[in-house]
């Protein structure tokens, strides 16, 4: 068997709604699962992919960013053509491009970009469903934007992390945290450094909350003080979640299209 002498860059939008996460799991079908078998199809000497976020059963991309090794000589181009023809329709190659054999994309991130998008309706849009949460009361988005503000900067964010989350240092540093208007509803829109396990819903769950006065304005600044999980609201379903964008400190080479689409 060959030895991997070239490493690719994949970005990868995907609907996450008919897969178990993006991690590989056995006996489930994942985003990593479907892909390690479209890179093994192309070449079966492959590497399985190592991916920059693992992404929650049902959450979305659209730039997720994934690297594998490969001892074919195949052009960014090439890849991304190949690829697509060896993958379901709810997964997309949008980016390929060359890097170093091992490269690793979590090693290389420097922010990642979440979307959390809302609908407000009282009845269901089958168009949107699999993509927003519906809410059926009015969201007070001044008060959403208030808890969105005291997200800023480096905190210790233990309050915010599911049952299970394992690591210990649980200071995070938010970039930017907004709510806006978009279309028959609101967009939860968070930048940070590193995010905790299923940190983003439970922001999205809590804000909402606080927009239809099941919580009181200052929820997020307390929890902050207190760490404690019982002190913030429910964690969002994932249909509304979506990894938007990553900054790589390192993106490759030679890439096809030049950038992700929307950058």
């Amino acid at each position: 068997m060959a030895a991997p002498a070239f490493g690719v860059l994949l970005g990868v939008a995907y609907d996450g709604g008919p897969f178990s996460g993006f991690a590989r799991q056995p006996e489930a079908r994942t985003v990593a699962g479907e892909l390690d078998g479209a890179v093994r199809a192309i070449d079966p000497s492959g590497s399985l992919v190592r991916g920059v976020s693992r992404t929650d059963a049902g959450v979305h991309a659209r730039a997720q960013c994934v690297a594998f090794d490969t001892a074919l000589d195949i052009p960014p181009r090439g890849w991304a053509l190949a690829l697509a023809r060896h993958l379901p329709d709810e997964i997309a190659v949008v980016r390929a491009a060359r890097v170093a054999v091992g490269y690793d994309p979590r090693s290389h991130a420097r922010t990642k970009t979440y979307r959390y998008s809302l609908l407000e309706s009282v009845v269901r849009d089958p168009f949107r469903s699999r993509f927003t949460w519906r809410i059926t009361e009015r969201l007070n988005q001044q008060a959403m934007e208030g808890e969105a503000a005291a997200l800023v900067g480096e905190h210790d964010f233990r309050a915010f992390r599911a049952a299970g989350d394992p690591r210990v240092d649980t200071r995070r540093h938010i970039l930017s945290a907004h709510v806006r208007p978009a279309d028959g509803g609101l967009d939860i829109v968070v930048t940070g450094n590193r995010f905790l396990y299923k940190m983003v819903r439970i922001i999205a769950g809590t804000l909402v909350d606080v927009g239809r006065s099941r919580l009181p304005p200052g929820t997020v600044s307390r929890a902050l003080a207190s760490g404690a999980r019982d002190d913030l609201g429910m964690t969002a379903p994932p249909e509304g979640l979506c990894l938007e964008k990553v900054t790589l400190g390192e993106a490759g080479d030679s890439a096809w299209p030049d950038q992700f689409p929307r950058d």
